[in-house]
């Protein structure tokens, strides 16, 4: 065990063993992120999500700000959130926290209260001179509404003004210069419920099957096309993943209400627009209800701007770009974003979910060390 292992296992554990699955309130974990950043100024920044739940995102800075320089002084912003995806799948308890075998166990571990923790830890030991911000999100895993609050009302994240933004989701540790984003599209069907053997209800999914069949088509297409590919990720075709939803109806009523929704992931050199006309069209010929989500723009910084450099050297790796999507969609707007943490993708989001501690611990040295470059007179340029 290092210096940082214990601190990182039991802040780690303490987040993993809170319910903040994103449909829930998220005060009880912002407030033991709270109690871990004495010495922080704090600020809170609290909103009613989609379905008026009570949430709170946090912005932390220590050390001296930006605010005097238009070019950027306040160092290095950590970024993470607090929030997971539901416990589907789980026969475990998902907020157990148990440790086994080196590895922490529980809903959120890798994606991301494990790498939530690393950054915490490496921020309240880094030296007090240090500038150093935290930017700590909610709903990362639905809207990115926590990231939006910050971007568009902190204040503090405004007067740290920092000069790149460090995105600590599991990459193993392979910076990655930028990523995908989503359109989100949620296509409604209405019918008419009655019991089905009488012939009078009229079934929403039949309303339904045509526009899925060319969605199917559309699916294909982009697993086809080059023109709507990026060959710079791996896939290098979009996702274009469907739910469908018929609202609790059972196997004898007419379905009175039935939902298609369609996340669909673009980076920045794949133009949306084709897709996103060609699914306003199908659902207009369907008769179907039709509104769209969308994120920001795809974050993606050039190999070789110099916070990517910066990464990439102390990572000793070369700098990726990311099929998924992050916070960084958002808070591109307050400084440059790389994304860069322990753990893997591939153990998110799916049952029994655990995160190496020793990885944890690794991370925390090398958070610092860019936090202290970022301090130096060779970074200025990153953030202009």
């Amino acid at each position: 065990m290092t210096e940082h292992s214990r601190p990182v296992m039991e802040l780690a554990r303490d987040l993993v063993v809170i319910d903040s699955r994103s449909f829930v309130c998220n005060y009880p974990i912002a407030d033991r992120i709270e109690a871990a950043l004495a010495g922080f100024e704090l600020e809170r920044l609290d909103y009613r999500d989609r379905n008026d739940v009570e949430k709170r995102a946090l912005v932390a800075h220590r050390g001296p700000t930006g605010a005097a320089d238009a070019g950027g002084t306040g160092g290095l912003a950590l970024c993470g959130h607090m929030d997971t995806v539901p416990d589907t799948g789980w026969n475990s308890d998902p907020w157990s926290g148990r440790i086994a075998d080196g590895r922490l166990l529980g809903l959120g571990s890798t994606d991301m209260k494990g790498p939530l923790a690393a950054a915490i830890v490496a921020a309240t030991t880094l030296p007090a001179q240090v500038p150093i911000t935290l930017l700590i999100t909610t709903d990362e895993e639905t809207t990115k509404a926590g990231a939006r609050e910050i971007a568009r009302r902190s204040q503090l994240a405004r007067a740290a003004r920092p000069r790149a933004i460090l995105v600590v989701e599991p990459t193993r540790m392979i910076p990655m210069r930028g990523h995908r984003v989503h359109v989100q599209f949620t296509a409604v069907a209405t019918g008419v419920q009655a019991h089905s053997s009488t012939g009078r209800g009229r079934n929403a999914n039949w309303d339904l099957l045509p526009f899925l069949l060319e969605m199917r088509t559309l699916h294909d297409r982009l697993r086809r096309d080059p023109g709507l590919q990026d060959p710079a990720y791996d896939p290098p075709f979009s996702d274009f993943n469907l739910v469908l939803d018929n609202h609790g109806s059972a196997v004898n009523v007419t379905v009175p209400k039935a939902t298609a929704i369609i996340k669909f992931r673009y980076s920045a050199r794949v133009d949306p627009r084709p897709v996103m006309d060609t699914v306003r069209a199908a659902a207009k010929r369907a008769g179907l209800a039709l509104s769209e989500a969308r994120e920001g723009d795809p974050p993606e910084l050039a190999p070789g701007h110099p916070f990517v450099a910066l990464c990439s050297k102390a990572a000793g790796a070369p700098a990726g770009v990311a099929p998924y999507g992050t916070d960084a969609s958002e808070l591109q707007a307050l400084a440059p974003c790389v994304i860069l943490g322990p753990g893997d993708i591939a153990q998110a989001h799916a049952p029994d979910e655990s995160v190496s501690i020793a990885d944890l611990a690794a991370a925390v040295p090398l958070f610092m060390q860019l936090a202290q470059a970022c301090t130096e007179e060779r970074c200025r340029t990153m953030s202009r």
